[in-house]
């Protein structure tokens, strides 16, 4: 398989349209548009019966302890995880491609609804789900895409991974409000083959290019 973008290049800068927040001189960092980029694939292997989307930052800090602090940066030196930004499964086989911002075009406050979603495929909740955990203005499920939002005082830039699978079955065996952890371990089940590509973001102003 082989994946591309209209959006942004591949190991290039994920334009400020496709990320849920942007820089903003006065207030540091700003609501976003929040559209999902375009993505399209080919070269899909026979036998295939769905497809999967996930799209995760393997970059964020393992600890919140210096996570947008003015007196500091978040160290280069701390462990990083994984933050899934987008779990897409049940794609029809004959999909090449999403549009974007045909799955997300604004910030919703407490999150997209869900499962359900456009040509009966469905949507996992995304990690902000748990980010916003607690937050009474913002907090609730957030299905589907949510794009980037880094620390502003991060001393790195982000990678974001969006990753097509091609799948042997036209529905995965994943119940009711699933999330990007044990869905892509259910996606590598049933995989025929997958493709990447992956954009950078910073919303730290010493870092934008």
């Amino acid at each position: 398989m082989k994946v591309h973008s209209e959006s942004f290049a591949d190991g290039e800068s994920i334009p400020a349209e496709f990320a849920f927040a942007r820089i903003d001189p006065k207030h540091r960092v700003a609501l976003s548009n929040n559209r999902n980029p375009h993505l399209a694939w080919d070269e899909v292997p026979e036998g295939t019966r769905s497809f999967a989307i996930v799209c995760h930052d393997y970059d964020v800090p393992s600890s919140p302890e210096d996570v947008n602090k003015d007196d500091r940066e978040v160290p280069a030196s701390l462990r990083r995880v994984d933050f899934f930004h987008w779990v897409l499964v049940d794609l029809p086989p004959e999909t090449r491609s999403v549009a974007a911002g045909e799955y997300s075009d604004t910030v919703t406050p407490k999150g997209k609804s869900g499962p359900a979603t456009r040509h009966g495929a469905r949507h996992g909740v995304n990690d902000y789900t748990a980010w916003f955990a607690g937050d009474h203005d913002m907090e609730g499920d957030y299905f589907g895409y949510d794009g980037p939002c880094p620390p502003w005082n991060d001393s790195i830039v982000h990678h974001y991974v969006f990753t097509v699978y091609a799948l042997d079955v036209a529905e995965l065996p994943l119940a009711g409000r699933f999330a990007g952890e044990a869905a892509r371990r259910e996606i590598a089940r049933h995989s025929l083959a997958s493709a990447s590509i992956t954009g950078t973001y910073t919303l730290n102003p010493k870092l934008a290019r």
